[in-house]
Parts: C-alpha cells; structure tokens; sequence
C-alpha cells in the first residue's frame, strides 16, 4: 500500500506544477537537461571569474600605493576607482562594439555599440561576454597608472582611462579575439594563439604605460645631472605585497575564466597559471639576489607577477613543465627590464613597462615556441607579427594621445604639487591624517 501511494504522489507532482493548463507540460530528455545544466554553470563560472578579474583591481591599487609616496596615495585609489569606472561606460558605450561587433574588414566592429546587440528578449549571454570582457578592459587601463603615478594630472589621466577602454584596446582585440562573437579579426586568422591576454591585455597595457612615461618625464629628484639613479622607496611595502597576492588570485579568474565555460579545461589552466607565477617569483629572487647581495622584495613580487603574465597567453596550450620555464624566464627578464629602462631613464615606479609590456611579449612568443601541439616555423611568425602589432599599434596610439593631452589640458602637474603631493595638490585631502608630511617628506 505505502508504494502505491508513493508512486501516486511522484505521479501527482508534474501535474501540480501543470496547474491545470491546456497544454501538456513539456518533458525534457536527458541530453536537454544536462545541456540546461552545463549553460548555466558556463553563466556562473564566467561571472565568477569576472569577479575575481574585478577584484584584481584592488590589487593594483595596493601594489601602486605601496610601490609608490604616502602623500600620494590617495591619488592612486581614484586613479584605479575612475579607470574602471569610466572605463565600465565607455566600453559598454563603443568599446565592445568596436571589439566585437561584426565586421567584414577584420579591422574593428561595426555592430553592438551600447549593447545594442542585447534586447528585450535576445541572448542573454551577451550580457555575461560583456561583464566578463569590461574587466579585462579596465585591467588593461589600470597597468598605465602605476607607471604614470606622482605626477600626471587627475584629468589628463580620466581622458587617457576613457579612449584606452573606448577605442585603443578594442580595437587590437578585435584583431586577435572578435571571432569570439560576432567578429573576425585580421590576427586570428592568422592562427594568433593569446588565449588570456599577455598581448591582447598586457601588451597592450604596458606598451601605452611606455608612451605615457616618456611623455611625462622622470619624477623631480629620481636622475641626478649626472645621470646617475636614485631610489625612491616605496611608502609601504606589506600594502604592495597584499596586492600581489591579490593578483595572483585574481588570475585564477582572469586566464580559467578565458574558457568562459565551466569544464575540466579549466584544471590545467590553474595549475599552468600557478606554477608560473612561482617561478617566476623564486627567479626574480634569485637574479636580485645576485646582483644586488640581498634578497630584494620589490623585484621578487614583479617576479610573480611577471610570470603570471608571462603564462596568460599560452595558459591553455602548454604543459605544466613549460609553464615553469615560462614563468621563470619571465622572472629573470622583469629584474633586468626594471634595470634597464631605469639606465635608459624611462621612470617607472612600479615597473608595469617591464611586467606587463616586456613579459607580456615574451609570454605571446613563448605560446608559440612551448605550443603543447608542436612549434613551426608559421606559428612563431604569426606570434611575433602579433606582438610586433601590438608594439605598433598602442605606443603609436597612446603616445598621439598623449601628447594631445598634454598640449591642451596638460598631462603633468608643476613642480610645486609633484613636491607637496598629489593627494593634497589634485583632492584636498591625505591618506594618512595621523601623520604630519611637508613637501620632502614621503
């Protein structure tokens, strides 16, 4: 009796879910169901990882900040809030129509500005695809703030924020990745492998970070007249530590979430990322250590981040032993990038010309030469036509611009508020009231 009764309540729910409707309530077989189940998980774990990629931006601002003076702080965190926020709406604005609305040159989109390609009633994974490549938008903005910082105009610096994001980033990501909706870029058919961004995102980032310093010139005080570097420390380097580890975490989102799909690829991706960064880290180590006698920290953190870079275009093409090698080459290379444009008198407070510039290169050419499926002579053209374009493409770009900006609103500020502090000369206010700072003071 109780399994007659049993069977008739299991009977009786699809029926009270039916509520008494004409129409027979649809029954989905098993194959429909799992795919139900793998689209939504593909939604969620992409929005995770737009999560985690967002969250990095907390992380370069606690590596700027503590790279860089205390009486500039603040300048820094409204750098990295404005950088993504107007970048947000510039992107949404012509920015993703640019990188991934249909084309017919394979040069940039010409469809889906404002989102216009979602309405009432359309895909809603555009929606998803739009958040997930606005962070990557920003990320590549924010690079150029740790290398412009203690002295470029808050304004000069909203104006870079807003054209990186609306047309000098998509622009060379509809090349390399606007087959990825409803584009086709020129890069990709080619064959390009950037599968995260090492070019797309940090290339291009730290190649516009390289025009925007040499626009602006060293900090008062960093080159002696006789050329000689002098350091300027840092104000806190447990706040720049905090923010690499930040990073990394974020790149567990930043090169898995690339798959925008929630599947076992993800697993190796994780791994490759991780032990990349470590490498990297223990080289940088390393290499400082030789040189300077000591342990030194600031490189050994750019040495974690260098191999993160490094890893993110190849991340899913190469094994686990070659995400190693990538990622301790990256770790050597960033040590003697930082000394190299410090000789050159390129000042870079945080070295994102050499992490994300440099190493971003490398990780694309590496993509190539450590390809799981075999290296060809093509495969390492195509790589490097993609980073020579790059090179091109954003220093070009972002050195017009910033020229521009300084020949009418101005791109750096006087002599007088560089000495006294961003913080007090740009928003009226300091990070830290407790403490008294005068205008040689950090």
């Amino acid at each position: 009796m109780k399994k007659i009764i049993l069977m008739i309540s299991l009977l009786a729910v699809p029926l009270l879910a039916w509520g008494g409707d004409e129409t027979v309530p649809t029954v989905l077989t098993n194959a429909e169901a799992v795919k139900g189940v793998q689209t939504n998980l593909d939604y969620v774990w992409t929005l995770v990882a737009a999560a985690l990629v967002f969250f990095m931006q907390a992380g370069f601002a606690m590596v700027e900040a503590g790279f860089t003076r205390a009486k500039n702080a603040v300048n820094i965190m409204m750098k990295n809030l404005m950088d993504f926020s107007l970048g947000s709406l510039f992107f949404w604005a012509i920015g993703f129509g640019l990188m991934f609305g249909a084309t017919t040159t394979g040069w940039f989109g010409t469809t889906g500005f404002f989102l216009s390609d979602f309405t009432v009633g359309g895909d809603p994974w555009v929606l998803a695809f739009w958040m997930f490549q606005c962070v990557f938008a920003a990320t590549a903005a924010t690079i150029v703030s740790g290398a412009m910082a203690e002295r470029t105009k808050f304004t000069g610096y909203l104006v870079y924020s807003a054209i990186v994001c609306a047309v000098i980033y998509p622009i060379f990501g509809s090349w390399a990745w606007g087959s990825l909706l409803n584009g086709n870029g020129w890069l990709e058919q080619l064959g390009f492998i950037d599968f995260a961004g090492s070019t797309v995102v940090h290339s291009i980032g730290g190649w516009a970070a390289l025009a925007g310093t040499i626009v602006l010139g060293p900090r008062l005080g960093k080159y002696t007249k006789t050329g000689k570097v002098k350091a300027i420390p840092g104000h806190n380097i447990p706040l720049a530590a905090l923010g690499v580890f930040i990073l990394w975490l974020g790149w567990f989102g930043f090169n898995p979430g690339s798959t925008t799909a929630g599947n076992t690829d993800i697993a190796m991706i994780f791994v490759n990322t991780n032990l990349a960064a470590a490498a990297g880290a223990v080289m940088a180590m390393l290499v400082s250590w030789m040189i300077f006698k000591k342990p030194e920290i600031g490189m050994s953190l750019n040495g974690a981040l260098a191999g993160l870079v490094g890893i993110t275009a190849g991340c899913a093409n190469v094994t686990p032993t070659s995400s190693i090698i990538i990622g301790a080459i990256a770790g050597v290379l960033v040590v003697f990038s930082v000394l190299f444009f410090d000789r050159i008198r390129v000042d870079d407070p945080v070295g994102a010309v050499s992490v994300h510039g440099v190493c971003g290169a490398w990780g694309t050419l590496a993509a190539g030469l450590f390809n799981i499926e075999g290296a060809t002579a093509t495969i390492i053209g195509v790589q490097l036509t993609g980073i020579a374009a790059a090179f091109l493409w954003s220093f070009g770009t972002a050195f017009i611009l910033f020229k521009v900006i300084d020949l009418t609103i101005g791109l750096r500020v006087s002599e007088e508020e560089e000495m006294e502090g961003l913080d007090i000369a740009e928003h009226g206010g300091h990070a830290y009231y407790d403490f008294q700072m005068g205008s040689k003071q950090a």
